[in-house]
């Protein structure tokens, strides 16, 4: 009788003990962790599990690190990653694209986290060049915060006065660092009238008297010091960036979000894998998200909502020093990377299935210049190059428009595309990317885009900072005049004896491909820096800026015989043994018309003895035109031939008599 009894009271225990939680009553005043009979799937995951510590956001600082080109921000981060314990396996880690490390440029916006002591801090490096503004304008919604990067010794200039603009505008608190203090030229007085250069700056684009209350640190990226206060040989106990980084955690806010909101993200830089498909990177407005969640993509229109795609997250990602690590969840304010959804791209909200608000999308700048991309047609075309067609080449201006929205491509007549983009070297990366992947394409001159506002004619204007000797000022300002450039300010480079910094403003036009002149104007001791002013009054045609040039008149292959002949008629741009043909550009002629000469003339052999051998002819090393040059060189009825092996520049109609009667058609 006692036997089955115990079991009875044993099992009785045994079933209340493993009641769920759900149906066990709640003390009065205890905190409620979950919700049962919840009908909203993706909103009570939220609700229901407790918050783990590490997603609150008042940990995180989101941090943008933007500055003029060659001011140090790739190498700061370089500094910042090691700083906290990354493994940097070069110098300029963070430029990852062959093109950024052969050019030693910054091309694409790039994040990575690092921590510090109890924060993690969400850093993003961005391009210098005007030309790469875009990719600047489309992060700064991500951050909270900005490191201005200044060289001490050049101070604030033209691109610096962009992105300081773009930060300010989006309400960053900024931290103002004067980085290469460590030079002889850079002095306290120096660094101070910088400061003093930087704070008018502020000022007159509008900072409000928060963001006027700046820190400045000096630096040495380089050396990979930071300092609060002046000094150029720094304690062998202070020689690191922790006071930067502390800086960083006490002056930029943490992000202000909510975990117990529905998620929602803002996909900011978007980029391809072969196996795990779109990969969507963003900062998470508000809530939760983990492996598995249910979410959709959504973007708002001129009438509603429309609801791109739903789907599952299958991986999520964030960037750790140099290397990308997985993570189970993620919380508001963090920047992090997603795989799951093939359809959405940049500028589009992902979010929880039930969420139907999409998130505001980033204003970008107006494309200044456009180019026509088409279908390689001169006689040479398919000999090198594996995608040949206008689809395949549309395909993949497409796919570039997708990832990068500071490029618009229009499609036009013929298997050919308009591209819209901000500056020749944006288009140039482009191009040179497209020849790298085995395109053969024919692209146009560039062409400025014009408005029209009140029936008057408007173009894009831009400021120009150029740093000569003062023997080539003469030089520079004569040929500048030429393209319609007008000088502001002019005044000795302090620091440098025998330079001058010239400040001017000049139309876009004007600029096309006079980098290349410039260095050879200045024996590359200048340099010149641009950037987008505004639109304003078009200010008329440009003087007389390129001279004719020598046209091939035969097909085949050019030899030294028929080069001997044209030496003295200009500079040539082609060797001999190279293949030419009708309508081709091989040379500059000396004078102000174009000529049409013949190449390919060979030796006539004869039964007579003669002195003179081929072996004797002696060329003079001909001037080979890079993608840059050959797209500032090229005028309206020209073209560029772009190939893997090769880069010609040829005349848009290649029969001589179809281009005589093509000049004499009146000009639009």
């Amino acid at each position: 009788m006692v036997g089955p009894l115990l079991r009875s009271l044993f099992s009785t225990t045994k079933k209340s003990l493993s009641t769920p939680p759900r149906f066990r009553l709640q003390e009065p005043g205890a905190t409620r962790l979950w919700r049962p009979f919840s009908t909203s799937t993706a909103t009570s995951a939220q609700d229901t599990v407790s918050i783990d510590p590490s997603l609150d956001p008042s940990r995180l600082r989101n941090v943008a690190v933007i500055a003029h080109v060659d001011h140090g921000k790739t190498t700061l981060m370089d500094r910042l990653l090691r700083q906290c314990g990354a493994d940097i396996p070069h110098e300029r880690a963070m430029d990852s694209i062959s093109l950024e490390r052969e050019r030693g440029i910054t091309i694409a916006s790039k994040v990575t986290a690092v921590s510090w002591k109890e924060n993690e801090l969400n850093m993003v490096d961005t391009p210098g060049h005007a030309d790469f503004g875009g990719e600047v304008e489309r992060v700064v919604g991500m951050v909270e915060g900005a490191i201005l990067v200044v060289d001490a010794g050049e101070g604030p200039l033209a691109q610096t006065k962009f992105v300081l603009a773009k930060a300010l505008k989006y309400g960053l608190r900024p931290i103002l660092l004067l980085n290469k203090v460590d030079r002889p030229a850079v002095s306290e007085e120096r660094c101070n009238e910088v400061e003093s250069l930087v704070f008018d700056l502020f000022a007159s684009l509008g900072a409000t008297e928060e963001q006027l209350d700046f820190p400045v640190l000096y630096a040495s990226a380089k050396e990979g010091w930071a300092s609060l206060s002046f000094t150029k040989d720094p304690p062998a106990n202070s020689r690191d960036m922790s006071e930067l980084l502390d800086t960083v955690v006490q002056h930029v806010p943490p992000p202000t979000a909510r975990l117990d909101a529905p998620f929602q993200m803002l996909v900011s830089m978007m980029e391809k894998d072969f196996y795990l498909g779109r990969i969507l990177t963003g900062r998470i407005a508000s809530g939760v998200i983990r492996i598995g969640d249910r979410i959709h993509g959504i973007r708002a229109t001129d009438s509603a909502i429309q609801k791109i795609e739903e789907g599952k997250i299958t991986k999520l990602m964030k960037k750790k020093g140099t290397s990308m690590v997985l993570i189970d969840s993620a919380g508001a304010g963090d920047i992090i990377s997603m795989a799951g959804l093939a359809a959405p791209s940049i500028g589009h909200t992902v979010a929880n299935v039930e969420v139907m608000n999409a998130l505001p999308t980033v204003e970008l700048d107006p494309p200044t210049i456009s180019m026509t991309f088409g279908v390689n047609d001169s006689p040479l075309a398919g000999r090198d190059g594996t995608h040949l067609t206008g689809g395949k080449i549309g395909d993949r201006l497409m796919a570039e428009a997708e990832t990068n929205l500071a490029i618009n491509v229009i499609p036009g007549l013929s298997e050919s595309f308009e591209v819209q983009g901000r500056g020749e070297l944006q288009l140039g990366i482009l191009i040179e990317n497209m020849r790298r992947e085995g395109f053969e394409l024919s692209v146009s001159p560039p062409k400025v885009m014009y408005k029209t506002e009140g029936g008057q004619k408007l173009e894009p204007i831009e400021e120009v900072t150029i740093e000569v000797n003062e023997e080539h000022v003469g030089l520079i300002m004569e040929a500048l005049s030429h393209r319609r450039g007008e000088v502001v300010d002019m005044g000795p480079v302090p620091g440098n004896v025998g330079r001058t910094r010239l400040s001017l403003t000049c139309p876009s036009r004007g600029l096309v491909g006079y980098r290349s002149v410039f260095s050879s104007d200045t024996r590359g001791t200048g340099f010149m820096h641009r950037a987008f002013l505004t639109y304003a009054k078009h200010r008329g045609p440009l003087g007389n800026v390129r001279k004719g040039v020598l046209v091939s008149m035969g097909f085949g292959t050019i030899t030294a015989h028929a080069l001997m002949g044209l030496e003295a008629r200009g500079t040539l741009f082609v060797i001999p043994g190279m293949e030419t043909y009708d309508g081709m550009i091989i040379g500059e002629h000396s004078r102000d018309t174009d000529l049409d000469v013949n190449p390919v003339r060979a030796k006539e052999l004869t039964n007579v003895r003669a002195a003179a051998k081929d072996e004797n002819v002696k060329l003079s090393p001909p001037r080979l035109i890079t993608l840059e040059e050959a797209i500032g060189y090229v005028a309206s009825d020209e073209l560029i031939e772009v190939t893997p092996k090769a880069i010609r520049l040829r005349k848009r109609y290649l029969d001589v008599n179809k281009r005589k009667s093509m000049t004499k058609k009146p000009k639009e």
